[in-house]
Parts: C-alpha cells; sequence; structure tokens
C-alpha cells in the first residue's frame, strides 16, 4: 500500500510531539517525587535527631535510672513534648516493642510488627500510603538503644502539588502539543508539497517533456535539488539531440563505409583487369616463342616485351602490398611458439649502434624462454620498447633486457633504462596514443607518443600484458607478460 509522504510527516510530528510531551511529563513528575521523598527523609531525620537530644537531656537532668526504666516511665511525656517541637503526632516504644508514649490519642495499629523487627535491630525504617508515612527510628541513651520513635508524617501537601502540577502539564502540554502540531504541519505541507512537485517534475522528464525552469526556488537542500533536476533536464535534453546528431553522422558514416566497399570492388575489379592484361602479353609472346623458336628477331622482341609487362606487374604488385602494408588485420596474425631470447638478441644486434651512437651501455640477461605469440608483431613490440629506451634515456646511460620464467608458465621480459623518472601524474596516460611526458624531449627525439600505444595493443593481441613497473630517479623498468609457448 503507497502512502503519501504528506500523510507520513503528519503522523511522524504528531508521534513526535506525543513522545516529546509523554516523555518530559514522566521525567518532570518523577523528579517532583524524588525530590520530595527526599525532603521527607531529610526532615524526618533531622527531627529524629532532635528528639534524641530531648530525651537524652531529660535523661541526664532527672534521676539517675536504667535507660529502659526511664523509658518506659516518661514515655508519654517524652512523647507529647516531641511532638510539641516537630509537630507531627509522635510515639515511643520500649525494647519490648510496647507503647510506652503516644502524643494523639487513636485505635492500635497490629501493621508495624515487621517494621517495629528492624527498628529493634537500632535500623531506620519508614512505610507510607497516599495519605501518609510512617517512621520509625531508635532512641539512644549512654550509646545504646533505649527504645524506638515513631514520626506520623502527612503527605497530603505533597500530594496537592504533585496533582496540581500533573494536571498542570496535561492542561499546558496538551495546548503546547495541539497549537505545535498546527505550526509543524503548515511548516511541513510546504516540504510535502516541494517534494511532490520534484517527483512531478521527474516524471514528466521521464516521459520526455523537458523543462525550461527550476521546479521549486527555495533556499535549501530541496531548493538545490530542484536545480539539479532542471539542470539534469537540460543536460538530457542536450544529450538527446546529441545522440540523434550522431544517429545522422552514423547514417552518413554508413553510407560512406557501403560507397567505400563498392569502392574496393571496383579496385578489386580494376587491379585483377590490370594484372590479367601483362599475364596476357607474356602468354602471347611466350607461345609465339614456342611456335617460332628459329626466328631471332622475334625472340627479342617477345624478351622485351616480357620483360617490360614483368616491371608492370612488378610495380603493380609492390603498390598493392604497399596498400595492404597500411592495415594489420587481426586474421593475418600467425601465433606460433617463438624463442623469445633468440629475438631480443636479433632485435638488440640491429639496435646496438644506435644505442652506442648516444654513448648507451645495453646489456642482455636472457633466460632461455619460448612464447606464444605473431613473430612479426613480437618483434616490433621489442623494437618499440627498446627504441624508446634509447630515445628518452640520459647520455652515457645504460639499457638492461632481462627474460625470466614466472612459475612455469609465464614469461617476463623487462626493459630497463637509465631515463629521467615519469611524473607520477603521468604514469596512467603513457599508454594513450600521441601522450608524451617531456614534449621538447619528444621533438628533439622524433618521438610521436604512439609508441606506448601501438605496443600496448600489440602486446593485449598476444593475451599479454604491458606495465610501468616502477620509475625513480635510478630509471624506469617496463615489463611484459606473455604465455609460455
Amino acid at each position: 500500500m503507497r502512502i503519501s509522504v504528506r500523510l507520513k510527516f503528519i503522523a511522524f510530528l504528531a508521534l513526535l510531539l506525543m513522545a516529546s510531551l509523554g516523555v518530559l511529563t514522566t521525567m518532570v513528575l518523577s523528579g517532583i517525587r524524588n525530590d520530595q521523598r527526599n525532603q521527607m527523609e531529610a526532615v524526618l531525620e533531622r527531627q529524629t535527631e532532635i528528639a534524641n537530644l530531648q530525651i537524652n537531656q531529660a535523661y541526664y537532668t532527672g534521676p539517675k535510672t536504667e535507660p529502659d526504666v526511664f523509658i518506659r516511665k516518661r514515655g508519654q511525656e517524652l512523647a507529647r513534648n516531641i511532638a510539641t517541637y516537630s509537630g507531627m503526632p509522635a510515639e515511643i516504644y520500649s525494647m519490648e516493642g510496647q507503647r510506652v508514649g503516644r502524643s494523639v490519642p487513636g485505635a492500635d495499629r497490629t501493621d508495624l510488627t515487621t517494621l517495629m523487627n528492624y527498628a529493634l535491630q537500632n535500623k531506620v525504617v519508614y512505610v507510607q500510603d497516599e495519605a501518609s508515612a510512617t517512621y520509625l527510628a531508635p532512641v539512644t541513651l549512654q550509646d545504646q538503644q533505649a527504645g524506638v520513635l515513631e514520626f506520623k508524617y502527612s503527605l497530603q501537601n505533597q500530594n496537592a502539588f504533585y496533582r496540581t502540577i500533573q494536571n498542570l502539564f496535561w492542561t499546558t502540554g496538551g495546548a503546547v502539543l495541539l497549537s505545535s502540531f498546527v505550526l509543524g504541519y503548515l511548516y511541513f505541507s510546504g516540504f510535502s508539497r516541494a517534494i511532490i512537485r520534484l517527483k512531478e517534475t521527474a516524471n514528466q522528464i521521464q516521459r520526455g517533456a523537458y523543462i525550461s525552469k527550476p521546479p521549486i526556488r527555495r533556499k535549501d537542500e530541496l531548493g538545490e535539488l530542484g536545480e539539479g533536476i532542471f539542470f539534469m533536464s537540460s543536460e538530457i535534453e542536450k544529450n538527446i539531440r546529441g545522440m540523434e546528431a550522431e544517429q545522422e553522422k552514423l547514417k552518413l558514416a554508413v553510407r560512406k563505409l557501403q560507397a567505400l566497399e563498392r569502392q574496393q570492388k571496383q579496385f578489386i575489379g580494376n587491379i585483377s583487369h590490370e594484372f590479367k592484361t601483362p599475364l596476357t602479353s607474356i602468354r602471347a609472346y611466350t607461345d609465339l616463342m614456342s611456335m617460332y623458336k628459329d626466328d631471332p628477331k622475334l625472340t627479342n622482341e617477345a624478351v622485351e616485351n616480357i620483360d617490360k609487362e614483368s616491371l608492370r606487374l612488378l610495380e603493380m604488385v609492390e603498390k598493392a602490398l604497399h596498400l595492404s602494408a597500411l592495415e594489420k588485420y587481426d586474421f593475418e596474425e600467425q601465433a606460433e611458439s617463438v624463442d623469445l631470447a633468440y629475438l631480443v638478441k636479433d632485435v638488440a644486434g640491429r639496435m646496438r649502434g644506435k644505442a652506442e651512437k648516444f654513448g648507451l651501455t645495453l646489456e642482455l640477461d636472457l633466460h632461455p624462454a619460448l612464447v606464444w605469440a605473431d613473430r612479426e608483431s613480437l618483434m616490433h613490440i621489442v623494437v618499440n620498447l627498446l627504441d624508446n629506451a634509447i630515445k628518452y634515456n640520459q647520455p652515457k646511460g645504460r639499457i638492461t633486457i632481462r627474460i625470466r620464467i614466472v612459475d612455469g608458465e609465464r614469461v617476463e621480459l623487462d626493459v630497463y633504462n637509465t631515463g629521467q623518472p615519469i611524473p607520477e601524474a603521468s604514469r596512467d596516460l603513457i599508454f594513450e596514443a600521441f601522450y608524451t611526458v617531456n614534449k621538447d624531449r619528444a621533438r628533439q627525439s622524433g618521438g610521436t607518443g604512439l609508441g606506448l600505444s601501438i605496443t600496448k595493443q600489440l602486446v593485449e593481441k598476444q593475451n599479454g600484458t604491458l606495465a610501468l613497473v616502477s620509475s625513480s630517479s635510478e630509471g624506469t623498468l617496463f615489463r611484459i607478460g606473455l604465455s609460455c609457448g
């Protein structure tokens, strides 16, 4: 079931306000209860100390007698005096738990047995109900318990204050809750309307109806979202138009390719016809020579024309080969088992003169290894890397080529040179076409920025890897990984 965002906002606001009011009311009322209890305990503790002082004063100023006898004889008098001073009903009990004094006459209670047992063990204990609290504390004479003192503490004022605060919270809190809900509803309604407007705009864009201005104008995150949707709509519209333009270009390219295909077919037809003409002439002269072997004039003429037509054929073949060499297709590659060490030695031997021209030392550390690759492509790979190491080396520098076998299944070819380090920011770009780290150095050495790009493509066609392993002030190391053959 779908629930609108406006309803969610309203429900969340109502729950939040009610929860906040409930938590606040509970905490405040609980705090009042705790404070009232602490005040009651402090008052009763203080009155107990004063009562014990009165009892001890009466004991030491009167005739000398035993503490328990004094409590039994003077209990009634002491209870009235204590009640008069404290303003609370007071009772005194002997160590046997018998009442020996009462400030206010009343009916006997039988529900204090458990409390009395604790109080007779020199402990303070109390119990309270809705109207009052009964507080029992030991009476001490000559540093020992001589009886029990009972106070009756009224809770009517505390309960009245508590109910007043409780009613105040409910009435005031209800009013605050209602007004907060109304204000919150009005505030969140603005948010929900903005969100609904953004949703409608998104659906409109989805249908292909793009907008010409932001759907909402606000100085907050929703306003920024509206600006973003407007920007997105503009970009989508621009991209759609660009795609339509690209589609037209693609159609044009298809038409050009179709025209090129026709040109290729025409070229094949033309070159076939051109080949046929000199071959027909050569064939005709060979037939004549076989028929008229003793005619020297015919023989000389035939040789001259055969030579002419063969040169013509050679020139056409060279042109055809030149055209085919402009693009090397994948099906022309023939993977085979190649002796990599022998191939590297061959390339190094050819290029050693160029290295020595720049005063460079070329070192080889070649472990015998067979790799599965196209020999011609592998030759181009090694030539490009070695030529790159020569171009970008330092005078009197060093180039080291190393071959090793890893895990019996992988051959690694390392090409190391002592040239300037490649900057960190350029290391992810050096394999891109036409990218050069140092343009001035590239112009001096004749570099075009295609060497590493072509080399990487050739390596990947051999199912291999080419990576820049390291580049520092000590030198630069490129590594090729190929499958064993």
